[in-house]
């Protein structure tokens, strides 16, 4: 059951706007827009709904920095439910191409980043396996995973209070082809005595003790490898196999099969049409992939083969994360369309999202026509847009700048005539045309607005905040004007964002203020997804006074701390600049009561003209709400983060909540790596890290249970205190013989903690 958690109610125009939507959502309306003003609370809106429809939902957010404040709101509003996190896991990602003009194969090249796989584990784990689940994902949602049954059938859940049997669950896990061994554990190894059964995941550095009782699983812990003390208690534990990619051998001896047939057909028509080389290079390469499919089970680019090992026919799409809450739906609703999609700032994500297939498609043909990739490769894609639309039985649209493709869409499903200026754009949120671009910043969103019926709209803020203030400024001498204005507000304790139109003038900008003795720092999208939301909660606790960006700072980023936003370049024309675009960033600035808006430019653009002019508008609106009921403009008041309080868990391995809401292991511990990295790589500016608030008092210590539950009687405080120092030094001499000195490092600071309160 999902519950809402919040010390307020609705307020403004939020409750007319969640009943209307409500009201249209459970009478099977398949498309619903929000248009809410920045700070109007549309995230509370959206929790709002969650609650009254209590149906499994997916919320799509354009960007991953995006996607996490998401995360961390909802996390807060749903404490009792699982709030998962879905992103793509690359921080770099370099696709497999060919450029026929150069007659050049460039390979991949990726860099994967473990945390977030952890994240994405635990989001289908959760789908899998409980029916409140809320998922915050990207676009990344649209591409393939494997099937949800597979998902279950290759993987051992075990939860404390489950009624499982310890030879049972041997069982279980020997089908996943761990050894069992009686003597010495070592990864990949069970071991089973009495009513204790040890597991060590071959991706873990610490093995998993599970205490069997009368009734089941009692107890779940993570042990240290040498001692065997533990050093976590767990609610739940998803085991994966030993080998991480299991698929069944029959299905598997199927696929190759099915790919050296596709290979015959392939090599024969190359040279059918007289095309030998490429006869040659499709056989060699297939050849290969083949032999290491044999030997290893896998090889670079399988993914380019998952059609055949998933039994899918040609142009099938594939399987995604849609179809996990298709089937969370089905099962523990009775429904299998029983979901909700929320697409937030959809006038960015939906265009994106429909621009994926095709830039996928264009890659793929130069491959397959060349000889480098089977045809079997076009298969491993994102969704179409067509596809994507159909597989989602309700969804419904918020921004503060709607893009005209939604009102569209809302006008057909509801039986409206299409307005007049929507009638070449794309219904299904496809790509659009020249002038169906240019026509979307042309400022045309209230007259669409008013000849559509059946929009929520928020329009006034709960909290009484004006839009702000908006000056345009020359560029000459800019950065010189910008810093005056960056010293008044450190002196009033308050943040500032600069957004740019590159990433080296992001650069250079903040290694200037830092020159000059200002915590600044950059914000672009080649910067670590986590790393990223660890930088702006050091730009809420003060670490850090200036965010330099490009397109990271627009919609949706919610840091009330903020009172002036600059902007550069701001009559440039483009998509950075359109009216939009510049409503977005001007609206990071209306959630304090002293919000201001440089606009730094020679000339007015028609999109500023447009971008100024409904600001004044929205000011003036509020101002006349607040005359008549008396409200006094408060800047948003939003509880701190704690830096590193993901970032600890992910390194521990433990991502998600467990059935009962206990903490989840999920995957590899990110043993040599502590968010000491992140503050070395990123050099906060001058003075960011002070002796008084060191990374060390901020990142989440680790916990240890003053007294063994299983044991008969507590202990005194001094001999709790005194077996725990103990414990704790065995287990840091253990992780410095491993060289595990960051660890190391923790467990010493927390044995100097207990000590000092011992005193």
């Amino acid at each position: 059951m999902f519950r809402l958690v919040s010390d307020y109610s609705t307020a403004g125009d939020q409750q007319q706007a969640i009943d209307k939507l409500v009201d249209q959502i459970q009478s099977g309306q398949e498309r619903c827009v929000l248009l809410g003003v920045t700070g109007s609370g549309k995230t509370f809106a959206m929790a709002n709904i969650i609650q009254i429809l209590q149906m499994p939902t997916l919320i799509l957010s354009h960007n991953k920095t995006l996607a996490r404040q998401l995360w961390q709101e909802m996390s807060e509003l749903f404490p009792e439910n699982a709030v998962e996190y879905f992103v793509s896991y690359y921080d770099y990602y370099q696709p497999e191409a060919y450029l026929p003009n150069r007659d050049l194969y460039i390979d991949k090249e990726l860099q994967m980043n473990e945390r977030i796989e952890q994240e994405r584990f635990s989001t289908v784990a959760s789908l899998v396996s409980r029916p409140d689940v809320i998922a915050v994902g990207t676009v990344s949602t649209i591409y393939g995973l494997n099937p949800p049954e597979v998902f279950q059938d290759r993987h051992l859940q075990l939860h404390v209070g489950q009624k499982i049997e310890p030879r049972e669950a041997v069982t279980e896990l020997v089908a996943l082809q761990y050894r069992r061994v009686s003597g010495d554990l070592s990864r990949g190894d069970i071991r089973l005595r009495g009513e204790v059964l040890d597991i060590w995941m071959p991706s873990r550095d610490d093995p998993i003790r599970v205490r069997f009782g009368w009734d089941g699983v009692e107890r779940l812990q993570v042990c240290e490898a040498v001692s065997w003390e533990p050093l976590d208690d767990i609610e739940e534990a998803w085991i994966h196999p030993r080998e991480f990619y299991m698929t069944d051998e029959d299905r598997f001896a199927t696929a190759l099969e099915n790919i050296e047939e596709e290979l015959e057909e392939r090599a024969s028509w190359f040279e059918s049409k007289g095309r030998d080389l490429e006869a040659h290079r499709i056989e060699q390469r297939t050849k290969f992939d083949l032999e290491m499919l044999r030997e290893l089970g896998s090889c670079k680019g399988v993914e380019n083969y998952s059609r055949h090992f998933d039994g899918r026919g040609v142009g099938d799409r594939p399987y995604c994360l849609l179809d996990f809450f298709s089937t969370n739906a089905e099962s523990f609703q009775g429904d299998k369309n029983r979901y909700l999609v929320i697409m937030d700032e959809s006038h960015v994500t939906l265009p994106q999202v429909g621009g994926m297939y095709s830039g996928d498609l264009a890659r793929k043909k130069n491959l397959v026509e060349h000889g480098f990739r089977l045809p079997c490769a076009y298969d491993n894609r994102p969704l179409r847009i067509d596809e994507f639309q159909d597989l989602i039985p309700q969804m419904l649209y918020v921004s503060a700048t709607p893009g005209e493709r939604e009102f569209r869409h809302l006008a057909e499903v509801t039986g409206q005539e299409v307005p007049r200026q929507l009638l070449h754009v794309p219904s299904r949120g496809g790509a659009g045309t020249k002038d169906t671009e240019k026509r979307e910043g042309s400022g045309s969103i209230e007259t669409v607005v008013n000849s559509i019926d059946g929009i929520a709209q928020m329009e006034i803020r709960p909290t009484g905040l004006l839009d702000p203030n908006i000056e345009v400024r020359s560029t000459e001498g800019q950065v010189q004007d910008l810093l005056s204005e960056i010293n008044q507000r450190i002196e009033r304790d308050e943040r500032v964002l600069v957004t740019v139109l590159t990433i080296k003038f992001a650069e250079e900008v903040s290694e200037y203020l830092q020159g000059v003795g200002i915590k600044a720092h950059y914000l672009h999208s080649e910067i670590d997804t986590l790393e990223r939301s660890e930088i702006i909660k050091a730009l809420r606790l003060g670490h850090i006074d200036v965010i330099v960006g490009i397109n990271l700072l627009r919609e949706g980023l919610d840091i009330p701390e903020v009172s002036l936003v600059a902007i550069f370049d701001a009559a440039a024309q483009g998509f950075l600049r359109n009216e939009r675009s510049l409503l977005q960033t001007i609206g990071r600035a209306a959630r304090n009561s002293e919000g201001n808006v440089i606009l730094y430019a020679d000339t007015i653009s028609p999109a500023m003209e447009g971008a100024i002019r409904q600001t004044l508008e929205r000011r003036k609106r509020q101002q006349e709400h607040n005359e008549r009921h008396g409200i006094t403009p408060e800047t948003i008041r939003k509880s701190l983060p704690t830096l590193g309080e993901e970032s600890s868990d992910l390194l521990a391995g433990v991502a998600g909540k467990g059935i009962r809401g206990g903490r989840r292991l999920v995957a590899k511990k990110q043993g040599k790596k502590d968010i000491n990295t992140f503050v070395k790589k990123f050099d906060l500016g001058t003075g960011s890290w002070s002796s008084s608030d060191s990374v060390l008092e901020l990142i989440s210590q680790p916990e240890y249970d003053m007294f063994d539950p299983m044991e008969e009687s507590p202990e005194s405080e001094m001999d709790q205190n005194d077996r725990v120092i103990s414990r704790l030094e065995k287990e840091m001499k253990a992780a410095a013989s491993r060289l595990d000195f960051e660890r190391a490092a923790l467990i010493r600071d927390r044995i100097t903690e207990l000590r000092e309160a011992t005193n």
